[in-house]
């Protein structure tokens, strides 16, 4: 089901600070307020209870565009009439938020200063119980403020068989209904920029529904109540529209019923008389006259809005699509797949390709092993361009361009959109949800992606954490040296790691960064067929800078170690690095340089290894206890030289600085922590 655009031109400033409208939540219990607040909400709301001592409800920051509103999640609500104690203070909250009129005035529990009206209501209909709620926005309406409808469940409507006309009933309720599957994250962002729109043009944008708001043969016998509500005095007392008043008197409100008597006995003696004459005339009570006239308007407007039949209904490969990805339960077994996709990509594929390139530019560089120091320094400059070649190549433009086709189709939004929540726990939105994925392949366009996406304080917190995800190049290590000497359980362990240490440095960062981010709308697009031109010239704009960033930091960075080498200054590398391979790591004094440099690139790393142990066979050298600890702190030591020079560039040289820090000290942490419980299982067994 694709829901209707709904685009609208800019008039005057943007809502943003003092400007920002407020925006309440309304509905019945199950109709899906709660999902189409969480699709919004930020990483942090705030939760109070109304009037301090009411129901509880949830408040947060969201950012439409360059617009901003407060959203408010408002406790479930049925009707207006027959209120418990909780249901009458959300009432109060929708006529006077924190400026009570003088009928509550006598009241001990005053509303405090947060406690402002909201400026539009989000009403929120099932689209499978249309004629309840539409009683519920019949009642809704008469609060005089600006409204927009939200139809929920759409989706189950339409496997009922039932078309609901959407433009007709939007007419006939005089205010905007946007069709939405709130738990698929469909039609969320049309809701929240009809929102906006809304409360940017509130005083031309008030309901005006088609009928009256009760029948022909009602309307006489209230004139006598609406006298009653139109005085001058009673009118300032209530401070609420005329024809709310009047219903609420007619039909015998408590609340109402009570202030009035409290503050005009002689008004309430007119108001008993005139409901008794109402009472006669009528073929039932009034009250119940009223209710059976709402509800016969509800059922009018159903039947004028809905007819049978799958009009305009989707492909089915598009529903059992949607189904896949963004069902409640089983969207995340569709993430998954996505996953397990983009990890068979990256060490299938990109082995073939580094086996046709890479492994044939070392091969062919190979016998070049120069000893003089000119000779030396041209060798250093063409391993920085082979590293170039190994990371570009192989790696990230056939991941790139995967991950490209997948957002380009609509795939990876929806795959954003179910992992959201779990992104909050850290402080994020579900957005981010494409560079963490992309940062299994390469954390080079997994934070150049971040950019695209993020901004603030978001950025900052999801550069940090992009960094500990294990890359294409540590990946192959941990596969290689893990699987042939700690085994797939060994394996599996490790790569467990990383999910676990991306959600505690998470917490950690969430001290560091405590600013809350707005809430941002997941707009779902519908699913597209990616074009090859967009595929090359998005992957071209995600994968240039790496040529004028990395590159010149790898051939400098190769430079450096060529230089040691050839003046045998790596031994005294080794020895400066012993409190750390040693005392702390447990590991050979010779694995200074390879960890050192390891920053070059990761996959030099285990040659390096293999060229300080001198041989292949690791296990003659190092037992498992060393294996798993070397293999950890690679895994989350500081991010290759090609990552850092991005870091640098989008966060600048502080915070840039701040993640050496960082990983350095969580690798060095996490490697103690698994050494130390290596060697007391060992003990004990």
């Amino acid at each position: 089901m694709a829901s209707p655009a709904h685009s609208f031109p800019l008039h005057g400033p943007g809502l943003r600070g003092a400007r920002r409208p407020r925006v309440a939540i309304v509905g019945r219990t199950g109709s899906g307020k709660h999902s189409i607040f969480r699709a919004a909400a930020s990483t942090s709301t705030h939760h109070e209870r109304l009037a301090g001592i009411g129901p509880a409800y949830e408040e947060c920051l969201v950012e439409v565009g360059i617009d901003q509103i407060s959203l408010v999640a408002l406790p479930a609500i049925g009707g207006l009439h027959d209120l418990d104690a909780d249901a009458c203070v959300t009432l109060k909250y929708l006529l006077w938020g924190d400026r009570w009129p003088v009928i509550a005035q006598h009241e001990t529990n005053q509303p405090d200063s947060t406690f402002a009206a909201p400026d539009v209501l989000l009403v929120v209909m099932d689209a499978t119980a249309l004629e309840r709620d539409l009683e519920l926005a019949l009642e809704l309406m008469q609060l005089g403020r600006p409204m927009v409808f939200a139809l929920n469940r759409m989706d189950e409507a339409r496997a009922r068989r039932r078309f609901i006309n959407v433009r007709a009933l939007s007419a006939q309720l005089g205010a905007p209904v946007v069709p939405t599957v709130a738990h698929m994250g469909i039609g969320l962002a049309d809701v929240y920029t009809t929102v906006v729109h809304v409360a940017r043009e509130a005083r031309f944008l008030q309901p005006h529904p088609s009928a009256p708001p009760y029948s022909a043969h009602i309307e006489a016998q209230l004139r006598a109540i609406a006298e009653i509500a139109r005085q001058p005095d009673v009118a300032a007392a209530f401070a609420v529209p005329e024809t709310l008043l009047t219903l609420q008197l007619a039909e015998n409100d408590g609340y109402f019923a009570q202030e009035l008597q409290a503050h005009f006995p002689d008004r309430y003696a007119a108001l008993l008389a005139a409901r008794a004459i109402a009472d006669a005339a009528l073929p039932r009570r009034l009250a119940e006259e009223l209710h059976a006239d709402r509800h016969h308007r509800a059922a009018l407007l159903t039947e004028a809005a809905t007819r049978p039949g799958q009009e305009g209904a989707p492909p089915r490969w598009q529903l059992w699509a949607d189904d896949l990805f963004l069902h409640p339960r089983w969207g995340f077994v569709g993430t998954l797949a996505v996953f397990a996709l983009v990890l068979l990509f990256v060490f299938e594929v990109s082995a073939v390709l580094d086996s046709l390139t890479v492994a044939r530019l070392i091969a062919w560089a190979e016998p070049w092993q120069p000893t003089e120091l000119t000779g030396v320094l041209g060798r250093a400059v063409l391993d920085g361009f082979i590293g170039l070649a190994g990371i570009v190549i192989p790696y990230m433009i056939p991941l790139v361009l995967l991950l490209v086709w997948l957002e380009e189709s609509g795939i990876m939004h929806r795959v954003a959109f179910v992992v959201d929540r779990g992104f909050h726990r850290l402080g994020l939105h579900g957005g981010v949800a494409l560079p963490f994925l992309m940062g299994l392949g390469c954390n080079v366009p997994a934070l150049a992606a971040t950019a695209a996406v993020t901004h603030g304080r978001d950025r900052t917190v999801a550069s940090l954490l992009i960094t500990f995800l294990p890359c294409s190049a540590r990946s192959a290590i941990i596969l290689a040296v893990g699987g042939k000497y700690l085994g797939g359980f060994g394996v599996f362990a490790l790569f467990m790691l990383a999910p676990v240490v991306v959600s505690l440095v998470g917490k950690l960062l969430k001290r560091r960064y405590p600013e809350t981010t707005p809430g941002m709308i997941q707009e779902i697009p519908a699913y597209a067929v990616p074009t090859l031109r967009a595929l090359l010239a998005n992957t071209w704009e995600r994968s240039r800078d790496i040529v004028t960033i990395v590159l010149p930091l790898l051939v400098a960075g190769s430079v450096v170690l060529a230089l040691l080498s050839h003046y045998g200054a790596d031994a005294w590398v080794n020895l400066a690095l012993t409190p750390v391979t040693v005392w702390w790591l447990g590991l050979p004094v010779a694995l200074g340089v390879p960890i050192l440099f390891g920053v070059l690139r990761k996959e030099l790393s285990l040659l390096m290894v293999f060229q300080a142990l001198g041989t292949q066979e690791l296990s003659s050298v190092l037992d498992t206890t060393q294996i798993a600890t070397f293999l950890v702190f690679l895994t989350f030591y500081v991010p290759c030289v090609s990552t850092f020079a991005m870091m640098l560039k989008l966060l600048g040289r502080r915070d840039a600085l701040y993640s050496v820090a960082l990983s350095i000290g969580v690798a060095l942490v996490v490697a103690a922590v698994v050494r130390g419980a290596l060697e007391l299982a060992g003990w004990v067994l």
